[in-house]
This record gives C-alpha cells, sequence and structure tokens, in this order.
C-alpha cells in the first residue's frame, strides 16, 4: 500500500469563509492571510496503489476547463494531472478506481478534458470506475441554491454516459484495504475514503476537514450547507482519529498536507505532521 499526495493547483478565498462564524482575530494565528482577507487553498489528490492491484485516484481539483467562470478564485500553479501521473510511470489508461469526494468544482474537475476540437468534454481516465456517493450525486442533479454554482455538468456527463460511475449508499469497500465512508454536513453524502496502511490508517478528510485548522469542531466553513450537522460529523471523525492513533489528509490546506491529531480534554489538535510525497 502506497501513498503519494498530489496538489493539482492552488486557488484565493476569502479566509473569512473557511471558518464562519470565528472571528479574525482568532482565526490569523492559524491560518495566513494577504491584506485583502484572502489566503492560500490548495486542491490536493491522493495517489494510492493497493497491494492487490488497484490504482486509485482520490479527487481531481478543478482543471482548466472553467477559469473564465471561475476567475474570482484567481487559479495558479495549475498541475496537468496526466503529465503529474506520468512522473509515477502511469498512464491515464491505467487508473483503476476514481473516487470523488464530491462533485464540486475544485474536486472533479480533472475529470474531464476538451477534446482536440476545443468543443466536447472526454473522459482523462477511460478505464476507471467512478466512486459517488447515490446522495451527492443526486444533489449534484437538483442542487440547492446555496451550491448550485459549485456543480458543472460538463465535469461529469461523459463519465455518465461511458456508465462508468458506481453509486454508493452506505460505507462501502472498495478494495481489501480502501473503505469508502459517507459523512454530511458540508453537502450531501460526502465520501472520505480510510486507506488502512501498515503504519497507521490514512484518512482523505475532503471538506469535513480541509484545513489542519479546522480540527477545531466549531471552525465551520461558511460554505457548508449544513453546520450543524458538519459539527457532529467533524466530531465524529476526529474522536475515532484520535483514538486510533489515524493520520488526516487536509484536501485544502497550503501548508499542512497530511497530520495526526490528539484529544486534549474536549478539544482536538493536530499533532505530527505528515507528509506522503
Amino acid at each position: 500500500m502506497k501513498i503519494q499526495l498530489i496538489d493539482t493547483g492552488y486557488f484565493y478565498v476569502d479566509c473569512g469563509v473557511m471558518f464562519g462564524a470565528i472571528p479574525k482575530t482568532t482565526w490569523q494565528h492559524r491560518y495566513p492571510c494577504n491584506d485583502k482577507n484572502q489566503g492560500v487553498l490548495a486542491m490536493r489528490s491522493a495517489l494510492v496503489h493497493s497491494d492487490d492491484g488497484h490504482i486509485v485516484l482520490l479527487d481531481t481539483g478543478a482543471g482548466d476547463k472553467q477559469l473564465k467562470q471561475l476567475s474570482y478564485y484567481g487559479f495558479f500553479n495549475l498541475t496537468n494531472l496526466a503529465e503529474e501521473l506520468s512522473k509515477q510511470n502511469i498512464l491515464p489508461e491505467q487508473i483503476t478506481d476514481v473516487v470523488l469526494t464530491h462533485l464540486h468544482f475544485d474536486h472533479c474537475g480533472y475529470l474531464t478534458r476538451r477534446n482536440e476540437s476545443g468543443e466536447m468534454p472526454v473522459m482523462v481516465f477511460p478505464n476507471a470506475t467512478h466512486w459517488i456517493s447515490r446522495a451527492q450525486w443526486e444533489n449534484s442533479r437538483h442542487p440547492n441554491p446555496l451550491e448550485k454554482d459549485s456543480y458543472f455538468t460538463e465535469n461529469i456527463e461523459a463519465v455518465s454516459k461511458a456508465n462508468k460511475i458506481r453509486l454508493i449508499d452506505e460505507d462501502t469497500e472498495l478494495c481489501r484495504d480502501i473503505r469508502l465512508r459517507l459523512y454530511d454536513g458540508h453537502t450531501p453524502g460526502q465520501i472520505a475514503p480510510y486507506i488502512k496502511t501498515p503504519e497507521r490508517t490514512v484518512v482523505f478528510a475532503g471538506d469535513v476537514i480541509p484545513l489542519a485548522a479546522n480540527v477545531s469542531p466549531e471552525w465551520i466553513s461558511a460554505y457548508d450547507t449544513f453546520p450543524v450537522t458538519s459539527y457532529y460529523e467533524k466530531v465524529r471523525m476526529l474522536e475515532e482519529a484520535s483514538a486510533q492513533g489515524q493520520a488526516l489528509i487536509y484536501c485544502h490546506d497550503a501548508y499542512i498536507r497530511c497530520s495526526t491529531v490528539r484529544k486534549v480534554n474536549d478539544f482536538y489538535k493536530t499533532d505530527h505532521i505528515l507528509t506522503y510525497d
């Protein structure tokens, strides 16, 4: 079992949004921002080689199809994921599984690319099974007003037409050492992959806990559509992680990629920093 983290690019976001009701006087000591209140967020993917032959990609970043529509975010240092995989001697056709934590543009945009004529998007990973929760699939098809601008049909339509989507309704094993677990709050039916390695279980936390600073349960992003649910789902993830020595991968933190966590009284803190380069 081998895990490699790939940063597919970066963008700017108002840091106040990332911490919701927490005042800047508190969060500014734990996540940097510029004089416009903007912080840099990463778009982190993970490549997992299982010992039973699966080559699994977790999330894909935003890609480059919607840069004009999303210019507000100021994307920079975007990575061509196929080129990044080639550095590991992996072709897109060799990816056996793609797990989408959810279908917001910054997590699934590189599922498709423009064809040679620059028109219809085509699949980037044509042989992969694409794992999505049914709740998230339905939500992307009929989004609530707060999420509708986060979904782009062109990111997923080609995959759907190719019958390469596998919808899950409950916690599910992808293979022997990768389990897909469902979490609500940020958006319905977000998948958090749990990867069992010889050292520990590693959790790709997605937007359940997007930044290391969000380890504090009350530090909930304003992007979360059901913040009270987010609170309890975060606590559920953190309780297990702290008790069992699991490591959390933070998909948006530009400074801390992964860490274990520990519980101190009623609080949670990042503990040992890990990289998985």
